[in-house]
């Protein structure tokens, strides 16, 4: 067994190498290679970055990329019905996404604030949606019929009819949430539990790794974060399914079939325009100029063959002029085929 070396070594050993006194061992030349690989060629070039093992990347670039598209839709949404809630424009847009421990995301957030937690079934586990005072201030000042020229944001935690107020926006988040995810997956989401202070809450350890989206909204002369933090035991079911390509082909797929359907139901209701012609022929501008009543135009087409069913001006479908209940009336006999000459 080596030997164990000391607190003192240890030190010292750390001192050596931040100060570059540290000496390679022998064999170790400069010119040797210091990656080994069974695949790699000697002396050929190595990329070495450094991998912190405290903050694994359990999230993959496909996916990370994947989750920031689907939440610059879900921030499309979420800003169109604050614009219409609140009877002005606000803009909100995706400011950053990236993967940190929820302790660090805890760490880095104001106190106190406006913290939520939201529970997404069939799912297991709570995701957390955190408002930031510099914007939740300017919209409640905005739903009691301020104009925000002049406001002070206070450090406090909100008051029962502020969060109440706030519950209002909580609600829209979610309600754009779960369009945004319909294209991954079916999920209910749901504000559970409001909390000021974001320390107290401990959802996940804090080593735990988790995905943080930042948005950045805009509310006139006012702007603030809306942070929200996805633990990775959370979304771990829908990750096999959320890459990229897989996330934009289901995407179209369903939004390809709605809108079919929709098409459908708004065409079936359409009214269209439908007329029987008896016959074709051709006079000239003297005859037509002439006409009376009671005058008769001949055309080279037997009282027997079919009338010419015309949708929209279309020639679509054959037919036989009769009557029925003292009405005039058409019998459709088959469709037009290009071999027939009308």
């Amino acid at each position: 067994m080596a030997d164990v070396l000391d607190q003192s070594e240890i030190d010292a050993l750390l001192a050596a190498v931040d100060s570059g006194d540290f000496a390679a061992e022998s064999g170790m030349g400069d010119d040797e290679p210091k990656v080994f690989s069974r695949w790699r060629k000697p002396n050929e070039d190595v990329e070495v970055r450094e991998y912190d093992f405290k903050r694994p990347e359990r999230v993959s670039k496909d996916q990370m990329r994947a989750l920031q598209t689907l939440h610059e839709s879900f921030a499309r949404n979420f800003g169109a019905a604050l614009s219409g809630f609140l009877r002005m424009i606000v803009e909100v847009k995706v400011a950053a996404c990236e993967q940190i421990t929820y302790g660090e995301f805890v760490a880095a957030l104001p106190n106190p604030t406006s913290f939520h937690l939201v529970e997404a079934e069939p799912l297991e586990g709570r995701i957390c949606l955190e408002l930031s005072p510099l914007i939740i201030f300017p919209i409640i000042d905005r739903l009691l019929g301020g104009n925000n020229e002049e406001l002070y944001v206070p450090a406090r935690p909100l008051t029962v009819i502020e969060t109440r107020l706030v519950s209002k926006i909580t609600d829209r988040a979610v309600s754009a949430m779960r369009e945004a995810w319909a294209d991954i997956a079916e999920l209910e989401f749901r504000a559970v539990e409001t909390e000021s202070n974001p320390q107290l809450v401990q959802i996940v350890p804090p080593n735990e790794v988790a995905v943080v989206i930042g948005f950045e909204i805009r509310l006139a002369n006012r702007a603030g974060t809306m942070n929200l933090c996805i633990p990775y035991k959370v979304i771990e079911p829908l990750m096999d399914t959320l890459s990229s390509q897989s996330w934009f082909a289901a995407g179209r797929r369903q939004a390809s079939d709605a809108y079919v359907r929709q098409i459908e139901e708004t065409l079936e209701a359409a009214p269209v325009e439908v007329a029987g012609l008896l016959a074709e022929t051709t006079i000239t501008l003297r005859d037509l100029a002439t006409l009376e009543p009671g005058d008769l135009i001949t055309t080279d087409k037997p009282a027997s063959e079919p009338v010419v069913l015309c949708v929209e001006g279309k020639k679509k479908m054959l037919a036989h002029i009769g009557q029925i209940r003292g009405a005039r009336a058409l019998r459709i006999d088959r469709a037009i085929t290009p071999h027939d000459r009308v």
